[in-house]
């Protein structure tokens, strides 16, 4: 049966790049794992040079015949012994049900990252397009979900699918890389190596972060007007160490330096619900000021002759109704 991983459209916006901030996506349930090279076995074939391994070979045989087996029978049971080895991993690898449960240990620790962090939205979830009667027909026959009618199939925006490795070290770990491509051409790859029941929720973790965090440029609603988020000229946040510096930065892309106000909502909404965090370190205000959150006595809004060689940090906003239309920077 083949199978297939995709994003859909929720709520009848067909959005794949989660790149904006608005971005849902919404996942098949069956995530495909292609098995990989195991490194367990290519480590222990390779890790070590030919006279190495003729060494260990020899310190073996040593070993049996100290132990009383006749030289003759020494290089048979060294055999028999490598096979045991041998027989013991294939059954343990040779099954299926590896990529089953990578499956339901990502779906467990995604689940628990949301609900570790209750995000306002959700922007990832799992889509299932068929009806609860179906979806039970599929189950009792041990199957998974795999088959789609062409209608639901118009929904779906991107795709994902898995591979993992036996890990070097031969302790039982895997190696597990998740790749989701969208169908405008974006793609997002994770890694991360653990035991099998709990690798996924490393690679949970990143997905969660890639698709929830504040993305810039993005818009927020502040005091009944949308409040566009731009970041720092070249980067997400700025650093400099003058507020001056940083006001220069934003008026260049048409912007401004945020207010105290906003920057106490933005951190409110936090980095998870279209916000950012700026409750610790210093963060630049207009007229040579930085808002000092970690410094609330007397005031957290501090001149800056206060502070020799500070980092501060900045983001660029501006009213989505009011851009100019030419640049107006001066230093």
């Amino acid at each position: 049966m083949s199978l297939i991983f995709c994003g859909a459209v929720l709520g009848g916006q067909a959005l794949a790049d989660p790149s904006h901030s608005a971005a849902h996506v919404a996942l098949w349930p069956t995530i495909p794992f292609v098995r990989g090279q195991d490194l367990c076995q290519y480590q222990d074939a390779y890790g070590r040079t030919r006279a190495q391994q003729a060494s260990d070979m020899v310190r073996l045989l040593g070993d049996l015949i100290r132990a009383g087996a006749e030289p003759k029978q020494a290089p048979e049971l060294l055999q028999t012994l490598d096979s045991l080895i041998d027989q013991g991993r294939q059954r343990a690898t040779g099954g299926f049900g590896m990529d089953v449960l990578l499956e339901g240990s990502f779906k467990a620790a995604l689940d628990r990252v949301y609900e570790l962090h209750h995000p306002q939205v959700r922007k990832v979830s799992f889509f299932n397009p068929t009806a609860l009667s179906e979806l039970v027909r599929v189950l009792r026959a041990q199957q998974r979900q795999g088959s789609l009618e062409a209608k639901p199939i118009e929904g779906l925006t991107g795709m994902a699918w898995g591979t993992y490795s036996f890990s070097p070290g031969c302790k039982g770990d895997v190696l597990v890389t998740l790749h989701l491509e969208t169908q405008t051409g974006h793609s997002f790859n994770y890694q991360a190596r653990g035991i099998p029941e709990s690798v996924m929720g490393q690679i949970a973790y990143q997905v969660f972060s890639q698709f929830q965090k504040t993305h810039f440029p993005s818009q927020v609603t502040y005091q009944g007007k949308t409040l566009e988020l731009l970041g720092a000229p070249g980067n997400v946040l700025g650093t400099t160490n003058s507020p001056r510096k940083a006001q220069f930065a934003c008026e260049c892309i048409q912007a401004r330096l945020p207010t105290v106000g906003e920057y106490i909502y933005l951190n409110e909404l936090g980095d998870w619900n279209g916000g950012v965090r700026s409750d610790k370190g210093l963060w630049a205000l207009s007229q040579e000021r930085v808002m000092a959150p970690e410094m609330p006595n007397p005031s957290m809004v501090r001149s800056i002759k206060e502070f020799q060689s500070p980092e501060i940090r900045y983001f660029c906003v501006r009213h989505a109704i009011g851009k100019k239309t030419a640049t107006q920077c001066s230093p």
